[in-house]
């Protein structure tokens, strides 16, 4: 069995070994702090949609129940007082203008609340947008820290095996793990973290 893995105790395998998981564990650490980095950013972003969202839907309900007003005062004075309805008609918003030209019958169609929602729902839908790239910037930390951790146990288990005598059975069965943990991790790198969010 020795002559078989004997070259898992040789101090320049154990030395690469050391060296290149040192390095792509720094890799996957720094990839994954830079992960959480954008997993922040996003989550702010997100937030700072939805409360402009929130901001501009009590105004969208504002100027919807100003419309609401004029538009009574403009039906009660019509017949009566063209000069007041005048006035109501003059600050009819753009949108329940048009929902009059379009069917002056069933003015508050969706199309007017629509278009009277139009901006919160853009902040929405981008607030949305920003926290699931958060979620996906998140998944990508979460892995990278996976494989930090067991490129951290392979390291581990190459260290033990350098210290080691070179002719302790030990030596080969901590460098055998070693090298384990450094194919499962490089693995995980490889296939299991999702790629950078676009």
């Amino acid at each position: 069995m020795k002559k078989l893995f004997g070259w898992l105790g040789n101090e320049i395998f154990l030395g690469t070994l050391i060296a290149v998981v040192s390095v792509l564990t720094a890799l996957a650490s720094y990839q994954g702090a830079m992960a959480d980095s954008e997993q922040n950013k996003f989550e702010i972003l997100g937030m700072q949609a939805l409360n402009d969202g929130n901001a501009e839907y009590l105004t969208s309900n504002q100027d919807i129940l100003q419309d609401y007003s004029y538009y009574d005062n403009w039906y009660l004075n019509v017949d009566e007082r063209p000069d007041i309805a005048e006035y109501y008609e003059f600050n009819f918003s753009p949108s329940l203008q048009a929902a009059i030209e379009r069917n002056p019958d069933v003015i508050w169609d969706d199309q007017y609340y629509e278009e009277m929602y139009e901006i919160p729902a853009g902040y929405f839908d981008e607030s949305d947008a920003n926290f699931q790239l958060g979620a996906a910037w998140d998944e990508r930390g979460d892995q990278l820290q996976l494989v930090v951790l067991i490129l951290a146990l392979a390291i581990a288990f190459a260290a033990w095996a350098s210290l080691l005598n070179s002719e302790s059975m030990m030596r080969l069965f901590f460098a055998f793990f070693g090298l384990v943990m450094f194919l499962i991790g490089l693995y995980t790198y490889l296939v299991m973290v999702p790629p950078v969010p676009a």
